[in-house]
């Protein structure tokens, strides 16, 4: 059983959000054309309080994407983005989510970021998705989404710590910083991490 797990694709992250990919738009017709050839389809979702602390505007004579030390945690200050209930937080609406189950809401948490899908940046607490994905029978995950460097990167990272067979499908993911990603496809592939593209998975038959 395998598993497409599609990370944060949410217009505050796509061009003229507030925190925004480059060409992070360019992946939405491949994560549409993707679902078709995998029998589960999960989604996440930035879902930030609008107090959080991985916000530069909580921190006084701060500005974004400089870098602080977070409750014993190396932080990046973020633009705001991704708050509970605003528009910027919800699905792209140009992504097709009548295949997906199940959307996975993670950084709900003020103190704390949450990159990965399966857990907070400080492994404190899980969002269950792991005992998901088991219990539905995955053995392997694909990764697609924003932003490559970062959430993709950690969820990546963590699906292979938990277990799974691990896809990232790069040419549906774009990063913020091109040498963050190259770094981390190399860190991925130590781990045993796949780097493949959207090919790959269309020419198989379809679900």
């Amino acid at each position: 059983m395998k598993a497409l797990l599609l990370i944060d694709i949410q217009p505050d992250f796509l061009p003229g959000g507030r925190l925004a990919v480059p060409e992070g738009d360019a992946i939405i017709p491949l994560a549409n054309a993707l679902q078709p050839y995998f029998p589960l389809v999960v989604a996440t979702q930035d879902w930030h309080p609008a107090t959080h602390q991985s916000f530069a505007s909580q921190h006084a004579g701060q500005v974004p994407f400089a870098q602080i030390d977070l409750h014993g945690l190396e932080q990046v200050l973020w633009p705001d983005h991704c708050v509970q209930g605003s528009s910027g937080a919800e699905l792209a609406p140009t992504l097709d989510s009548s295949r997906v189950e199940v959307i996975f809401r993670k950084g709900t948490d003020v103190t704390i970021d949450s990159y990965s899908a399966f857990y907070d940046n400080g492994h404190r607490k899980s969002t269950g998705l792991a005992d998901y994905l088991r219990g539905r029978g995955v053995r392997e995950v694909y990764v697609a989404g924003l932003a490559a460097d970062y959430c993709v990167y950690f969820t990546a990272k963590d699906a292979l710590q938990e277990g799974f067979d691990t896809f990232v499908i790069e040419d549906a993911t774009r990063p913020i910083s091109p040498e963050g990603f190259a770094r981390a496809k190399e860190d991925l592939r130590q781990r045993g991490g796949h780097l493949i593209t959207s090919a790959h998975v269309l020419a198989a038959p379809v679900v």
